[in-house]
C-alpha cells in the first residue's frame, strides 16, 4: 500500500514514458502498458522503477519491475526480466515519470473542501475544541480528542482512543490505536524533494503516506513529512520529544526514544529499541541498527550496527569519543 490516496493516470504506454523524459529507445522498447511506477521492492512486472545508488544494489537484483530508471554504470546489476532504461539524471527522470501518473501529487496546497466539525457526523463521536476542520475521506475511531484550531485535511484515518493536539495539521497519514499528537505539530506535507534549477527547481511528486503505529507520541512541534515513492513509517511505542523532524521515507522502528530536535533526512531506516539524545543530526539513506544509542549533538553520516552506542562529529564508537575529549 504505497499510495491508497494519491489517484493513478496510468496504464502508460512505454513510448510514451520514454518520450517525455527524451529517451533515446535504441532498444526499440515499444507495445507494453506500464501500470505504475514503485520503488525497487514494492514493484510487480507491471510496473517501472527506479536504481540510482549501489546503496540499494540488493533491493535492485531482486526487483520485479518491468523496466528500471538508472544509469550505465549500475544497470547489470538489474535481473535480466527487468529492462534498463540508462540516463543521465535518474532522478530528475523518475521525478517526470512520477508526474506523469500522479499529477496531483506536485502540489500541496491547503484542503479547500474541509467542514467545521460540527457540521460533521464527528460532532458528537469525538471531544473537540472550538474551530476544528474535517477534510474528505476522513476516519476517526471512538473515544478520541482533537483540541483548539485543528485541521484533519482529507484522507486521513484515525484509530481508537487517540489524542490529537491543538493547532495541529494533518493529511495523508494513517494513524493507528492510542497515539497522542502533541500541539503545532505538521504530519503528511510533501517532503524537501527537488532538484535545484537555475531558473526554477524541479519538484519532485510525493505520493506516498504516513503511518503511524499503536501506542506512539507525536511531540510538540514536530513534522512528520509524507514519502515520495515509498511511505514514512513510526513503529509502534516510538515516541518523539519536542521539534523532531522526520523527512521522507524515513523507517523509525518500534520502542524508539527520540529527544527534542533531533533531525533525520530522507530515506534511512532504523532499527528497534533506539535512543538519540537531543540536537543529534541522521543523515540520509543510512541504516540504524537495532538498540542503538546515540549521544545529544551527534552527526551520524554512515551506518551503525545493531547494540552500538555512538556519539560526536562525525558519530563514533562512545568509549573512542570519551577518551579523544578527556
Amino acid at each position: 500500500m504505497t499510495n491508497p490516496f494519491f489517484e493513478n493516470k496510468g496504464p502508460k504506454k512505454i513510448e510514451e514514458i520514454l518520450n517525455q523524459i527524451k529517451f533515446q529507445n535504441k532498444f526499440k522498447y515499444s507495445g507494453t502498458k506500464i501500470a505504475d511506477i514503485k520503488d525497487l521492492v514494492n514493484a510487480s512486472n507491471e510496473d517501472i522503477t527506479f536504481f540510482h545508488s549501489k546503496k540499494y544494489e540488493l533491493a535492485a537484483s531482486k526487483t520485479k519491475a518491468a523496466f528500471c530508471i538508472t544509469t550505465k554504470n549500475l544497470s547489470n546489476k538489474l535481473p535480466h526480466s527487468c529492462k534498463p532504461i540508462e540516463v543521465d539524471n535518474v532522478l530528475v527522470s523518475t521525478a517526470m515519470i512520477t508526474t506523469m501518473f500522479y499529477p496531483d501529487a506536485i502540489s500541496d496546497d491547503f484542503d479547500a473542501h474541509t467542514l467545521n466539525i460540527e457540521k460533521t457526523s464527528y460532532n458528537n463521536s469525538v471531544k473537540h475544541g472550538q474551530n476544528i476542520l474535517i477534510g474528505k475521506n476522513v476516519k476517526i475511531g471512538s473515544n478520541c480528542s482533537i483540541g483548539h484550531n485543528t485541521i484533519i485535511e482529507s484522507n486521513v484515518v484515525i484509530g481508537d482512543n487517540c489524542s490529537i493536539g491543538s493547532n495541529v495539521i494533518i493529511r495523508k497519514t494513517l494513524i493507528n490505536n492510542n497515539v497522542s499528537i502533541l500541539d503545532g505539530c505538521v504530519i503528511g506535507k510533501k517532503g524537501f524533494g527537488f532538484f535545484p534549477n537555475k531558473n526554477k527547481n524541479i519538484r519532485y511528486p510525493h505520493i506516498g503516506i504516513v503511518i503511524i503505529e499503536d501506542n506512539c507520541e507525536i511531540g510538540c512541534g514536530s513534522t512528520i513529512d509524507r514519502g515520495s515513492l515509498s511511505n514514512t513509517l513510526i513503529g509502534k511505542n516510538t515516541f518523539l520529544d519536542n521539534q523532531v523532524h522526520i523527512a521522507h521515507n524515513n523507517k523509525i522502528g518500534n520502542n524508539c526514544i527520540i529527544a527534542g530536535q533531533v533531525g533525520f533526512a530522507g530515506s534511512s531506516t532504523l532499527g528497534n529499541n533506539v535512543m538519540i539524545g537531543g540536537q543529534a543530526g541522521i543523515s540520509g539513506h543510512l541504516k540504524v541498527g537495532n538498540n542503538v544509542q546515540i549521544g545529544g549533538g551527534s552527526g551520524v553520516i554512515k551506518d551503525v550496527p545493531d547494540n552500538s552506542k555512538v556519539m560526536g562529529y562525525p558519530a563514533k564508537d562512545l568509549k573512542r569519543f570519551i577518551k579523544e575529549n578527556r
